[in-house]
């Protein structure tokens, strides 16, 4: 590989032009997220093309992710975090007075605001659920937008409790020790949810707009999860739409940005699709008209439908399509059949050096289908044997998407094949494969990674000499499991946020997370108060294996991470350390659990690059290169 094919890893890492492009409720506006001092913020733009686009906020300390239109276009709710510590507070913006400041609406300090809805028949109103009282517990609450004054429609009866209100009626859901899900007016329980099916919560919940029932996921009856509809008065559920063979799109209960699996009239909050992901993005369509519109909206790009924004008329729409190589966003307009490309997120990359993400299935040791994503460098053949960097997701209860993924594009432009595998315990390919995860931490679930390993070999993609492991949070606790149980099989590692104590982890997490962790990490893991499962979990952990890594590793870390603290890499660094093992460390100051800013980026990225072209043998990038 010559430096003329090495792409620049600050254009990888570089923020789009513009990206989260979303319609005003009368469809004269858009806003999006663009850069305003090296970070994204919120800007708006008029559609008649007579303005120029306006930044509405300033926040040049950390990228803003998550935004909302309300149902009056004055005004603009986005909601923002201090350094990655996840405390998020709800702020809004008067778009009719660019001089006003910016308003704090939740302005307590340690407190989290959480599903932020805007009700249909409440306009100017919101919901939100806030732990400003208890730190352990959410009250509900409605906020008056225009005035900021909020007013409690419900209490949390205790920790684990979480209220919601469909048409002019509070339900409280509540979890109890068993793991089960139950659903309560007032004394009346209206119905109970497996919670082994939910390990982070019965997803998506939503009321109907008449008030009379929930659209929420279910698995009744299949292995996959469809949409069903749970009638409140009567407790019965009853069948709404399904996939023969997909699950229901679980990216925004991961991704709070990204968008619920129903796509709802904008002013009804009547149900016009529903999304489903298997290996790619399907949309069913549930109204005739949206239907229609769906139709046209196919026709404009290859990709998969993503996010689906359009005026209160349903006649401008605003989409964006996942795509490998070539994410768009286009406005069309149903009424004069017009389209118009707003944004190609990867406008500025070569798109020669880009390549595809390919789906495969991988075939485990026990016979379990493994889905995968694999990415091979531009020109490379399938018999050739490449230095393969194997990139373990978060989570684990998540999964990858097929999509534009900067990092998987880098690695592949790097010289290295890139092998994403869907392991057992990740979501969205049935309930049986997630749950098949159960006591399997360091067990069958890295089986899986290693028989992915083994497949990438025999498949002649793979130098066995020179595999590689690049993960965060979950991914981070499978690198660093995959150096310590199977110190032959990875030459290097990169982990970043990852654990490397599992007790230690579920004893540290927040207050009002601990009693989320019925479901997951106690049932998949084990309840560190049992000296037993104490044990067991230990040794499934990384920190009881130190002495076997050999592999050298590099650890970043987020030093506000609330969820895996920095008391982990820490403690596997210094370990390490005392025992000569090479290992490289980086900790920045203003970061959680997620690495958001730029700057931290690349400074992260090119000391991998480096790390993976020392001790891989792929490409290293010239220094002029990888700095862009």
């Amino acid at each position: 590989m010559t430096s003329s094919d090495l792409m620049p890893i600050n254009d990888l890492l570089r923020h789009p032009g513009r990206t989260g492009i979303t319609i005003s409720p009368d469809g004269t506006r858009i806003a999006f997220l663009a850069p305003w001092r090296n970070r994204l913020n919120v800007w708006i733009q008029d559609l008649d093309g007579n303005s120029a686009p306006r930044c509405v906020t300033a926040d040049d300390t950390r990228t803003v992710s998550r935004y909302q239109w309300t149902a009056d276009p004055r005004w603009l709710l986005y909601q923002q975090d201090g350094g990655g510590d996840e405390n998020w507070h709800v702020f809004r913006i008067d778009l009719e007075n660019p001089d006003a400041p910016v308003v704090d609406l939740t302005p307590f300090p340690g407190a989290t605001a959480q599903r932020v809805e805007l009700r249909p028949g409440r306009p100017g109103r919101a919901v939100l659920q806030l732990n400003a009282r208890d730190p352990a517990e959410f009250d509900l609450y409605e906020l008056d937008i225009e005035s900021g004054a909020l007013a409690v429609l419900a209490e949390s009866p205790g920790a684990g409790a979480t209220s919601m209100i469909a048409g002019d009626t509070v339900f409280t859901q509540t979890l109890h020790a068993d793991g089960t899900w139950e659903l309560w007016r007032g004394s009346d329980r209206i119905a109970a949810f497996d919670g082994d099916a939910y390990p982070i919560g019965v997803y998506p919940f939503e009321a109907t707009p008449d008030g009379t029932g929930i659209w929420f996921g279910s698995y009744r009856g299949t292995d996959q999860m469809h949409l069903g509809r749970l009638d409140l008065r009567t407790g019965v559920e009853t069948e709404v739409d399904r996939h023969p063979s997909y699950d229901l799109d679980t990216r925004g209960q991961v991704f709070t940005s990204l968008p619920s699996p129903l796509i709802r009239h904008r002013r009804t909050g009547e149900l016009l699709g529903v999304r489903y992901q298997g290996m790619r993005m399907v949309v069913h369509a549930h109204d005739p008209h949206f239907a229609e519109v769906l139709t046209e909206l196919r026709s404009l790009c290859d990709g998969d439908l993503g996010t689906i924004s359009s005026d209160v008329e349903g006649r401008r729409w605003i989409v964006s399509f996942l795509h490998d190589r070539d994410p768009q966003t286009w406005l069309y307009d149903h009424e004069t059949g017009e389209s118009l490309l707003l944004a190609r997120t990867t406008e500025h990359l070569d798109p020669d050096l880009l390549v595809p993400v390919k789906d495969i299935v991988i075939h485990a040791r026990d016979g379990r289908s493994v889905p995968a994503y694999l990415t091979l460098p531009r020109g490379a053949s399938n018999s050739e044997r490449l230095p393969m960097i194997l990139m373990p997701h978060g989570g684990p209860w998540t999964r990858d998407w097929w999509g534009f993924d900067p990092t998987v594009q880098l690695w592949a432009n790097r010289g290295y094949a890139v092998l994403q595998p869907q392991f057992r315990g990740s979501a969205g390919f049935g309930r049986e494969h997630m749950e098949a995860a159960v006591g399997e931490f360091a067990g069958r679930m890295h089986d899986d990674l290693i028989d992915a390993v083994e497949w990438a070999i025999n498949s002649g993609h793979a130098d066995p000499e020179r595999i590689g492991l690049f993960g965060g949070s979950y991914g981070g606790y499978a690198a660093l499991v995959g150096i310590a149980f199977t110190p032959t099989t990875f030459a290097a590692a990169v982990e970043y946020v990852g654990v490397s104590d599992l007790a230690d982890f579920i004893r540290s997490v927040p207050e009002y997370a601990k009693t989320g962790l019925t479901n997951n990490w106690l049932r998949y893991v084990g309840d560190p108060s049992d000296p037993e499962q104490e044990a067991d979990m230990l040794a499934r952990s990384p920190i009881s294996r130190v002495d076997e890594i050999r592999s050298p590793l590099m650890v970043v870390q987020g030093a506000n991470d609330i969820r895996a603290r920095r008391t982990h890499s820490d403690s596997i660094v210094g370990k390490l350390r005392q025992r000569g093992v090479e290992v490289d460390y980086l900790v920045f100051d203003d970061e959680g659990h997620f690495i958001v800013n730029p700057e931290n980026l690349l400074t992260m990225f090119c000391a991998a690059e480096q790390f993976f072209a020392t001790h891989l043998g792929g490409a290293a990038a010239l220094e002029d290169s990888a700095a862009g």
